[in-house]
């Protein structure tokens, strides 16, 4: 199969859709890989690697889309990308169609064959390809939090993890999933005091034995969370309906129940986000206020490292990558259960229904 791995072209989406290791991978499995030129420097992998490792090197995106059977990447196509998808090629990346009609429309009608990262699910229901740009996110969510709550950035202009003699700032993380407890982990660890809600019981049950002392797993319902938003300091957004639009946590109203320069850092802004005043930004412009309250919604939180990130999601891509290489979409998706949740849209019908529902699509399942 002929794989093609375009530069991203997102705002300051520096990551790669897969590292120079990978290519090599593809290749020995008698595959040919297209690297679009300069792809890779952004995550500190350039030319001369990719073209160790076995590829070809590229001069533009629209020779990488031209050439290829399949194209791997890390963020969904836009605007520029569209006309570039030929039908029956593969195009495997995340895509979060729920909040995003005009691409959905584009997808169905380049008559694709959509397999997307975040849908990917294994049978105890974990989502291999969303965890580790997930445990990233979470860790920055945190990260970033703690910055902007400087006074300097719009914030309270408190110190998250105190000094001796004062306290530490407080941080409530909605959603106990692979994100909130990655940004449970790094505020904890940062020295905050931190609330982490979830609605699962058994979830709530196995935070209270094994996050430090200095997290408090509560039950999510309306009247716990907004029992913390008189002195919260940080919220984090982190709750997910795999393929669906986020529950709006937070709502307009709410915000009056925050101090000003309280932060809120929205992870789930790729499906929608859960904050009702949430609109996606851009590492170039991050934040904006609303009522004053700072808002940091990010779409693509892990392109801000993307060395570390590239690596991480390379090694949950691949083993797939190289399934879809070797045996073709259909026998690949047909063997492997997880692949197959994957498919989202499959030249010109929608095959996932939430992604259906959300928009009012006719849902066809990929079995038909």
């Amino acid at each position: 199969m002929k794989i093609g791995i375009p530069k991203e072209i997102k705002n300051n989406e520096n990551r790669v859709g897969m590292t120079p290791a990978g290519v090599g991978e593809l290749v020995r499995h008698g595959h040919e890989v297209f690297v679009q030129h300069t792809a890779g420097e952004g995550s500190g992998f350039p030319d001369a690697q990719y073209e160790k490792a076995g590829a070809k090197i590229l001069p533009t995106i629209e020779e990488t889309y031209a050439v290829a059977d399949m194209i791997v990447k890390v963020k969904e196509p836009i605007e520029p990308e569209y006309k570039l998808v030929k039908r029956g090629q593969i195009v495997f990346t995340y895509f979060h169609f729920a909040c995003d009609k005009p691409l959905t429309d584009a997808m169905i009608e380049s008559g694709g064959v959509c397999i997307a990262y975040e849908t990917v699910q294994l049978p105890d229901r974990s989502l291999p390809l969303l965890i580790p740009m997930s445990e990233v996110a979470g860790r920055m969510a945190t990260i970033n939090g703690a910055y902007y709550l400087q006074k300097t950035k719009g914030g309270k202009g408190k110190l998250i993890c105190g000094v001796p003699g004062v306290k530490p700032a407080k941080v409530l993380v909605l959603g106990g999933g692979v994100v909130g407890q990655a940004a449970a982990r790094v505020a904890a660890g940062m020295g905050a005091q931190v609330v982490i809600t979830d609605i699962s019981l058994p979830l709530l049950r196995r935070l209270s034995a094994e996050m430090p002392a200095n997290v408090q797993p509560v039950y999510s319902n309306r009247h716990n969370i907004e029992r913390e938003l008189p002195d919260v300091d940080i919220i984090v957004g982190s709750v997910l309906i795999p393929g669906d639009k986020a529950p709006r946590l937070i709502t307009r109203d709410m915000l009056k129940m925050m101090q000003p320069g309280t932060v809120l850092v929205d992870v789930a802004i790729d499906q929608g986000g859960c904050f009702e005043t949430s609109h996606p930004t851009t590492h170039s412009d991050p934040v904006y206020m609303v009522d004053d309250i700072v808002h940091y919604a990010v779409a693509n939180i892990p392109g801000a490292v993307p060395n570390t990130s590239t690596i991480a999601l390379t090694n949950a891509t691949l083993k797939y990558a190289i399934q879809l290489a070797d045996k073709g979409w259909k026998k690949a998706c047909r063997d492997d259960k997880a692949l197959y949740l994957g498919l989202n849209v499959v030249e010109g019908k929608v095959t996932f229904k939430a992604v259906a529902d959300v928009f009012g699509l006719p849902y066809e399942p990929v079995e038909l």
